[in-house]
């Protein structure tokens, strides 16, 4: 199963993507292979040479840990040169680490991991009014009436 990450495409432009490994504990892992995950406040921080996930919430297990912090920090997976190159970008400007998807590949979670630039309250009306339009055109194309 994957789970998407709505709200970062609508709040930020995506530069480049990546995918990265997740260190997981316990039962973390059943509960993103049945979806129950939110990655809507979610980001990814840089501290000292590692990447970090922080602030997405994996609910729960039935029955697991009595004391479970759901919005832990959980360490990402990925390439030294990586690591480097992004650092670098992010302290240039203003750009951020922004988590797109979660997901299962083979029997490892992955998360899509994207350097993200912060859109401006204009760009998100013209790209709301642009997908209205579009929907309005598959419509009329379609023959479907209002």
């Amino acid at each position: 199963m994957r789970v998407f990450n709505k709200r970062a495409r609508h709040k930020y432009s995506i530069l480049e993507k990546v995918e990265a490994g997740v260190v997981l504990n316990g039962a973390e892992i059943k509960s993103i292979r049945a979806g129950r995950v939110d990655l809507s406040e979610g980001f990814a921080r840089i501290r000292d040479g590692e990447v970090f996930l922080v602030n997405a919430f994996i609910n729960p297990w039935m029955g697991s840990q009595k004391y479970y912090d759901a919005r832990r920090e959980r360490k990402l997976l990925l390439h030294r040169k990586q690591i480097l190159n992004w650092q670098g970008k992010i302290a240039g400007g203003k750009l951020t680490l922004v988590p797109i998807a979660i997901y299962i590949k083979g029997n490892l979670a992955k998360v899509e991991l994207a350097l993200a630039k912060s859109k401006a309250k204009y760009d998100k009306r013209a790209a709301l009014k642009k997908r209205a339009v579009e929907r309005d055109i598959a419509r009329e194309l379609r023959g479907e009436k209002d």
